[in-house]
Formats: C-alpha cells, sequence, structure tokens
C-alpha cells in the first residue's frame, strides 16, 4: 500500500493515538504501517506477564517508555489464587534493564514484586519517573528506600491495596534533599508508622504536589500542618481521622481545609471521630472524588456530608449510608457517575444495616449521569433490577452483589433472570457484568443473546448446566475475560466452545464441574491456549482423567508454557 504521506508525517499521527486497541488495528494495515507504528509505540500494556515473553515483547517494540503489567488472576483478590502461583515481575524488569535504559513508567497489578527487583528498577532507568504498584506482593519497605534514594526523577510513587513488610518506618528519609519532582505520592497501604518530619519536609520542598494519600498511621494532629505546606493539593488521603474533641485542633484543621482550593478528591478517614467531619465542609462543593470505603461513618454524619457534595462525581462507601443517605445522594449528587457500596459486616455477624434495593433504586432515578455501580446487599428483587434497567440504560459496569448465595428475589422467590436480563437488553453498552442470587440456565440466554459489548462477565453459584456456560461463550462477541466460581458447568461446553477462547483474554474456573481430562484435550485441539490446571490439595499429574479440577486458568499465550511453575500448575 502506497502513503502519500512521509513517514514522519505518519509517525506524528499515529503518536496521537493512545488505544491499544486502534494502535494494533493500524500495524496491520500494511508493512509499511506496522514498521512505523513499530517504531513510535512508547506505552504498551499487557494484560497477563504469562501471553507474551520480554524478548518478544522487546524485538517487537524497541522504543518503549511506560510499561504496564499485570499477573495474576482477578479472583486473586478473592484469595483463589494460591500465594505462589507466579507472576514474578523480576524477568520482566531484567530484560528490560538491557533494552529499555530510558524507560520512565512501570504500572504493575497483582505482580509478585520484590526488594530485589525495586533495586534494580532503581539502578537500571536513570530517567524513571512513575512506579504505580497495585494489589502486588513481596516486597518491602527496604525496596521503596531504593525507589527513593536513587530514583532522583520520580514523579509519582503510587501504593495502592499492596501487601508490604513494614522493615522501615523511616524510609522516606531516602528521598534526597534535592527532590523536588514529586506530583504524586500514595502511602496509605503500609501498615507502619511514617517519619512524619521526613514526610513534612518532602511536601514542603515538592511544590508540585498534586496528590498526597496518607496511611493511617499519621495522626489528625499532623493533617493541618501538611495541608499548609500543600494547598495546591487536589488528591487527599487524610489518614487517620481520629483525635480526642480539641477546639484548637477542630479550628487548626478547618482552616487549614478552607485554603485547599483546588481539592477535588478525598479519601481515607480511618476511625472516624464525627466530631472533627465538619473541618472538611468547606471543600465538600468542589469535590468530584469521595471514598469513604474505609469509614465507618453511620447514617446520620454521612447524610450531612454527602449532602454538600453537589459537584460529586465517583463515591464509594460502606454500606453504614443505608438507604437514606442514598436518598441524599440522589437529591444532591446530580452529576454522580460511579457509584460503589462495599459491606461493612460481610459476615452478618452484626446489627444489620438498613441498606435494601431502594437506596439503589433511588440513585438510580436521580442520578442521570451514573454509569458504574458495584452494590453489596442483603436482598433485591426483580423488580429494582427491571426498574434501574429502565432508569439507567447508559449503565456500562454493574455489579450486584447479594451477600447469601443463591438468595432468590425476597417479594417473589423467583430467580433474578428477569431483573439481569432487562438489565442486559435495557443497557446496551455493558462492559462489565457481576452476577449474584439465584439464576438459572435463562439469564446466561439472555446474556448471550443481548450483551454484545460485554467485556468480562464474572459469575458464582449460578446455573443449572452447561447449557448456560454454552450460551455464554457462543454469543458475547466482545468477551475477553469470563470468571466462573461454584457452577455446575462442565466438559460439554468447554470443548464445544474451545474456538472462542482464541478471541478472548482469558477464562478462569474454580470449583465447577470440568475434568481433567477435558483440560488434556482442550489442550490438544487448541495448542495456542495455555491451559494450565491448578490444585493445591495434590500434584495435578496424579489426577485421573475423570476428576473435577479445583481450578481452571485459560489464556492466549504466544510465548508458550510457562517456565516458573509450582508443583500445584500443570500446563496442559
Amino acid at each position: 500500500m502506497a502513503s502519500f504521506f512521509p513517514d514522519e508525517v505518519l509517525e506524528h499521527i499515529f503518536s496521537l493515538i493512545e488505544s491499544d486497541k486502534y494502535r494494533n488495528s493500524i500495524s496491520l494495515v500494511c508493512k509499511s504501517w506496522f514498521k512505523i507504528e513499530r517504531c513510535c509505540r512508547h506505552r504498551i500494556f499487557i494484560g497477563n506477564c504469562y501471553a507474551v515473553s520480554p524478548r518478544i515483547v522487546i524485538g517487537r517494540f524497541p522504543e518503549i517508555r511506560s510499561v504496564c503489567l499485570k499477573g495474576k488472576p482477578h479472583f486473586a483478590d478473592f484469595d483463589l489464587v494460591p500465594y505462589d502461583w507466579g507472576g514474578d515481575v523480576y524477568p520482566w524488569i531484567s530484560a528490560m534493564a538491557e533494552a529499555y535504559p530510558w524507560l520512565e513508567e512501570l504500572r504493575l497489578k497483582r505482580m509478585v514484586v520484590t526488594d530485589e527487583s525495586l533495586e534494580l528498577l532503581s539502578c537500571a532507568f536513570k530517567n524513571f519517573r512513575v512506579l504505580v504498584l497495585v494489589s502486588c506482593e513481596g516486597f518491602s519497605t527496604n525496596g521503596l528506600a531504593s525507589v527513593a534514594a536513587n530514583c532522583r526523577n520520580l514523579r509519582e510513587l503510587d501504593l495502592q491495596e499492596n501487601n508490604v513488610n513494614d522493615q522501615r518506618g523511616h524510609w522516606l528519609n531516602n528521598f534526597p534533599e534535592s527532590c523536588t519532582s514529586l506530583v504524586s505520592l500514595n502511602i496509605a497501604c503500609l501498615e507502619g508508622e511514617v517519619s512524619f518530619s521526613a514526610l513534612e519536609r518532602l511536601v514542603g520542598r515538592c511544590p508540585n504536589l498534586k496528590a498526597l494519600r496518607l496511611n493511617h498511621a499519621v495522626p489528625l494532629e499532623k493533617l493541618g500542618s501538611l495541608l499548609r505546606r500543600a494547598p495546591q493539593l487536589v488528591d487527599l488521603g487524610t489518614g487517620a481521622y481520629s483525635a480526642d474533641p480539641r477546639p484548637e485542633l477542630y479550628s487548626k484543621l478547618a482552616g487549614a481545609f478552607e485554603g485547599c482550593k483546588r481539592l477535588k478528591s478525598l479519601s481515607g478517614f480511618w476511625s472516624v471521630v464525627p466530631t472533627y467531619l465538619p473541618a472538611i465542609y468547606s471543600v465538600c462543593a468542589g469535590l468530584t472524588s469521595l471514598n469513604l470505603s474505609y469509614a465507618t461513618i453511620q447514617g446520620p454524619d454521612l447524610v450531612k456530608l454527602v449532602s454538600q457534595c453537589h459537584n460529586l462525581q465517583r463515591l464509594l462507601v460502606l454500606d453504614y449510608i443505608e438507604d437514606i443517605g442514598l436518598d441524599a445522594v440522589a437529591a444532591s449528587c446530580k452529576y454522580l457517575q460511579e457509584l460503589r457500596v462495599f459491606p461493612s459486616d460481610p459476615y452478618g455477624v452484626g446489627q444489620p444495616v438498613a441498606l435494601t434495593e431502594r437506596g439503589l433504586v433511588t440513585v438510580s432515578a436521580g442520578c442521570p449521569m451514573l454509569y458504574s455501580v458495584l452494590y453489596f446487599c442483603h436482598q433485591m428483587s426483580n423488580d429494582a433490577l427491571l426498574t434501574v434497567a429502565r432508569n439507567r440504560p447508559n449503565l456500562t459496569r454493574f455489579h450486584l452483589c447479594i451477600i447469601e448465595p443463591q438468595t432468590p428475589d425476597y417479594l417473589t422467590q423467583q430467580a433474578f433472570d428477569m431483573g439481569f436480563g432487562a438489565i442486559v437488553k435495557s443497557c446496551k453498552n455493558l462492559q462489565r457484568l457481576s452476577l449474584s442470587g439465584f439464576l438459572t440456565d435463562k439469564v446466561f440466554e439472555y446474556i448471550g443473546s443481548h450483551a454484545n459489548q460485554l467485556e468480562m462477565l464474572s459469575v458464582a453459584f449460578a446455573g443449572d448446566s452447561d447449557l448456560g456456560l454454552h450460551h455464554v461463550l457462543s454469543g458475547c462477541k466482545s468477551l475477553r475475560k469470563l470468571e466462573i466460581r461454584d457452577c455446575p458447568f462442565g466438559d460439554k461446553a468447554l470443548l464445544a466452545n474451545a474456538a472462542k477462547f482464541e478471541t478472548m483474554r482469558s477464562l478462569w474456573m474454580s470449583s465447577c464441574s470440568v475434568s481433567f481430562g477435558a483440560c488434556k484435550l482442550l489442550a490438544q485441539k487448541m495448542p495456542r491456549l495455555n491451559v494450565e490446571v491448578i490444585d493445591d490439595r495434590s500434584t495435578p499429574d496424579s489426577l485421573p482423567d475423570n476428576c473435577p479440577v479445583e481450578k481452571l486458568y485459560i489464556y492466549r499465550a504466544v510465548s508458550g508454557p510457562r517456565s516458573d511453575m509450582p508443583d500445584f500448575v500443570r500446563t496442559m
């Protein structure tokens, strides 16, 4: 294909396209475009660290500056993936240290990150600027100290929901006094004490700091001092938000918040003392994001708080908000786009909260821009789901968790097939869906027929037979990730729809009815797939063909089976 534009022009045009999907399509047009796109690709996203090898990535893209890499399957967040399954980032960092010495950004999710990896990273990449670790494990504050000491141009250090071994409470002292480049610092997941004097100096000498999220070891008494040093903050995680009621502390805190004119996002609020909540009222009108998922604030105080957040777009909160609090959200937060309501007592040992399906219905009616919902509750009805579907056809993400598995419609004792069917029929652009409650194969027929844009589906304790899985795999044209646990799906649907897996990123099944023999047949039939049997009860090699496998993980791979499998993992 002849090009009417010089390569330099095309390279500039391609560099303006950020979507990986569109970049991939561009590279398939012709050999010339493939070569140009190859050399001007500076960012890469890899959704499974075992789907491709570092050697292949480096050979394909020689000019990468930013890498986003994911490791363990999503169900690792629910402790369904064994701790030592894999996902070590060291081979990637080691390979990139030679090929990409100019690497600036590394974003990792659900990976094993050792101190050795962090030390190598901090020394190998001289212009390193951004490190984001989400749900990672295996490292300590010693590794963070290496990053602080050696990455002299660091702009972002973002630690989200990681399991960190806190060896040194004074690791922040390793930031050199010359470090003034930080734009974002998130240490909220750290458990141990933080050297406040080091933190205070660091915050004070970084004039472009926009995001600061503190852990619960930073006391409320210190928060005002940090805010006065960084009034330019846009994103704040408060750390602990509790102290004995003292008028002078409240006054200082309220004055500090009044000085933060640009604040748009608030999170943190561990162990809240309600006396100090009004101190943040001065910034509420400007907030677009409020994360109270760790805050044990009760209904009346929550109502007062959210009623002042008229520009809120994102709200994460515990079910202490109750229906009355969601009434206030619906009345006050007309720009709300994302709502997440988490359970305060997922095992039901305490007093029940007054949160029902009514709160969700009210928000769906009152918030016209709502497109993403995660909602934990103890009861739901088909009528409520029908109303939500009718009110919010613009939903793209809908995650409903009825806490007791296989709970039916509490009004009719019927399955939720009709309610979830209404969601997938009405919400034409639905991309992510999580199901719960009593569900038959009928709901999967609705999903397979109508959820044409669905990319990720998560299912637990649902369905009657293989027919349910068959409906999903034979439909759902855009499906990329499918997660299934404790469902009666087995060999027949798995083998009949084998070709579907080559168009998907991954399939996870645990506690289902898939046999070891069927996994063998699938691997023989589709050699370009990695079919991993995970069984931490015994060595998978010892399983008879008719034995149900404990866990099955299937994913596309251009690099073949991985070489770091523990004894309880077998690639067919």
